[in-house]
């Protein structure tokens, strides 16, 4: 299945992944419409931050994938539906768990029905490592139990089955992208890299949660590259694939890493603030690629070192945009 010339829908297109898949899209030649949140600012999120031709190649729509209406009129005439629009995060779920519900399972059931009823070609449904909790064996294969260790991966889990429910009572064909710890330019502090960059460049002490977790971090066009490719081979219709790098790094070991290549000498620190509670700490995460590299083809083409470097560069030219000695939850 060819992107050009295609008419398709992100929502979520003003996120971070979001922004990058429309770039990608429109410069493959995709006819794109790109959902989102609304505000009275007319602001458009990180697709303000993308590159003006491409501003200009794309129709944007301003809602929420909460009202169904709004849903339905956007996914009229696309043929293939990116859904990324998501409340994604995981301290904020601790403090408005209804609202990941209503955005994450709810705004899937309409994404997915509007979908159906106007027979789009191929939805691609975007889940999150965070689904499989702490890893019960490594490398974590999409066989791996689900394991809600929060309200943010419980709402997840319950879009994902929603999507599985669609292709198997509806034949509605569906995938389900599975990324792990996606990272890079326009990506918000709330996010751990951003948060250890943006500290490091302004010399402080670097303020994180526990430092003893790993995570799998793939750099953003690696993940976009993932997207594509589940959308464009039949072998990925009714399947989970898991989207990451195949290493695992500790959140201390990733901090002194960027410390070192930002040349900062900022201390880093645990703030009791920034931990979550013990049962709900995803300990260990470490993603098996092998599904997407039979089915499809995909392996990671940037690794760590050099998605850092990549994303250093950004940071250091966009960080007025960030509040540093705020935590963003």
């Amino acid at each position: 299945m060819d992107s050009r010339g295609k008419k398709i829908l992100v929502t979520g297109a003003g996120g971070f992944i979001g922004s990058h898949l429309v770039e990608r899209l429109v410069r493959e030649g995709a006819q794109v419409r790109a959902l989102v949140h609304y505000n009275s600012r007319n602001d458009w999120g990180n697709l303000e931050l993308a590159d003006p031709a491409i501003k200009d190649e794309i129709e944007v729509v301003s809602g929420d994938v909460t009202d169904p209406f709004l849903v339905r009129n956007a996914t009229r005439g696309a043929r293939v539906v990116y859904h990324l629009s998501s409340l994604i995060a995981i301290p904020y779920s601790y403090l408005a768990p209804q609202s990941y519900v209503a955005t994450n399972v709810l705004g899937a059931v309409n994404v997915l029905q509007a979908a159906r009823d106007e027979g789009v070609e191929r939805v691609v449904h975007t889940s999150t490592s965070e689904c499989y909790g702490t890893a019960q064996y490594v490398p974590i294969d999409e066989k791996h139990p689900l394991q809600a260790q929060s309200p943010y991966s419980a709402s997840k889990i319950g879009a994902d089955m929603i999507a599985e429910s669609y292709w198997r009572s509806f034949g509605l064909p569906v995938s389900i992208v599975r990324p792990f710890n996606t990272f890079g330019p326009r990506q918000s502090a709330r996010a751990v890299v951003p948060t250890i960059i943006t500290q490091a460049l302004t010399g402080g002490a670097i303020s994180l949660g526990s430092l003893v977790p790993t995570r799998d971090m793939n750099y953003v066009s690696n993940t976009v590259d993932g997207f594509l490719a589940v959308a464009t081979h039949p072998a990925a219709v009714g399947e989970v694939i898991n989207i990451g790098s195949g290493r695992e790094i500790s959140i201390g070991d990733l901090a002194r890493l960027i410390v070192g290549l930002t040349g900062s000498k900022s201390e880093v620190r645990e703030d009791p603030q920034r931990i979550r509670p013990e049962n709900s700490e995803v300990a260990r995460l470490m993603c098996s690629y092998e599904k997407a590299k039979r089915l499809l083809g995909w392996t990671p083409k940037v690794d760590l070192e050099e998605g850092l470097r990549h994303s250093i560069d950004w940071f250091s030219r966009y960080l007025d945009r960030y509040k540093t000695g705020i935590y963003n939850i």
